[in-house]
């Protein structure tokens, strides 16, 4: 028998901490639940929306429909050998949870995205990645239930389509599929770290530390990040709130002369990045509150409840204004890496 809540608060399930309620919701911790859902369909496809830890949304009305909060558990060696493991990981699991289960059993592949918020099952959605390293360097495959026909289906790396912060699963296939399992694999032998992405090589050297190690590196992570990024439990923010904007060689070298100290990670010879945080805090932004939102004093790039007061409405009106200001500046437009809903 499934338990739908009627008429309840977002404001514990989103990190911004968003006020709006939802008409409808429904914690989903086995596939048999969600079935039982499915097959007892009162509600239109469009209805439906998928929450996870609530790290990467900001609610900017009352949702009216139905959430289905993701709550499956469960980490598995699906197989291994003497140089990889596969772990298959409930959609519903903590994401940092489960890189600092693989560090402790000394696996490597996924320690430079410690300490980033939401659930496994979001992971794959998103590409969540950090300093270097993205969700789909160890991705092997996911099983998704199809809410539509009620049916489980794999994906392999290819079928998700992953871009930068992107997969299928933003754009023609959102909404459609509930994600239950994803499948990583990691190097348990030939351990190959990324530390040139960032400030990981200058806090290893502070720290005196030369034999590198996934714990380590997850460690130094840790500590970049919470030297530099709010605690959604102490302030309310829903992480990276922009991606960072990937520009033409030219138009680079254009800016580089007007602004030197412009940084950019070449992605191609056609292409870089440019750090989004840098263009905003260049803009003027960082550390400025407009009534009961802000942007992050240590990092420009998150925009914070500055007063826990804060509407998803009154949030979105401020990062418009922060992208109207980089644009004018720079000519460059920064986008939401966050769903705005």
């Amino acid at each position: 028998m499934i338990q739908i809540e009627k008429d309840i608060s977002i404001h514990p399930f989103n990190t911004f901490g968003a006020r709006q309620n939802t008409s409808y919701f429904l914690r989903i911790s086995d596939i048999g639940g969600l079935q039982n859902f499915i097959d007892n369909k009162g509600f239109e496809l469009d209805q439906i929306m998928i929450l996870g830890g609530g790290s990467n949304v900001l609610f900017t009305k009352d949702y009216n429909g139905i959430i289905l909060k993701n709550e499956i558990k469960g980490i598995d060696v699906e197989k291994e050998n003497d140089e990889f493991v596969w772990l298959k990981i409930g959609g519903g699991e903590n994401w940092h949870e489960l890189v600092l289960y693989t560090v402790e059993n000394n696996w490597q592949g996924i320690e430079n995205l410690s300490l980033i918020p939401g659930t496994v099952g979001a992971s794959p959605i998103q590409n969540i990645g950090a300093y270097g390293v993205e969700v789909k360097d160890t991705f092997e495959s996911l099983e998704a239930f199809e809410l539509e026909t009620g049916t489980i289906k794999s994906f392999t790396k290819d079928d998700c389509g992953f871009g930068y912060r992107d997969s299928v699963f933003k754009r023609h296939l959102k909404g459609k599929y509930f994600i239950t399992s994803v499948t990583l694999k990691l190097r348990k032998t030939n351990h190959a770290y990324n530390t040139s992405y960032g400030a990981i090589e200058n806090m290893l050297q502070e720290k005196g530390i030369s034999e590198l190690s996934p714990k380590t590196i997850s460690e130094t992570v840790i500590a970049i990040r919470n030297s530099k990024l709010p605690n959604p439990e102490d302030i309310g923010n829903c992480g990276s709130f922009f991606k960072n904007p990937v520009i033409s060689t030219e138009d680079y070298k254009s800016l580089k002369e007007e602004y030197p100290s412009i940084p950019g990670y070449v992605l191609s010879e056609s292409e870089v990045k440019v750090p989004a945080g840098w263009l905003i805090d260049q803009s003027g932004w960082k550390g400025k509150v407009i009534g009961n939102v802000g942007t992050y004093e240590k990092q420009a790039l998150v925009l914070i409840n500055a007063t826990g007061m804060a509407t998803g409405e009154e949030a979105w009106s401020y990062a418009q204004e922060v992208k109207q200001s980089v644009f004018k500046k720079f000519n460059i437009e920064i986008n939401p890496e966050v769903n705005i809903i």
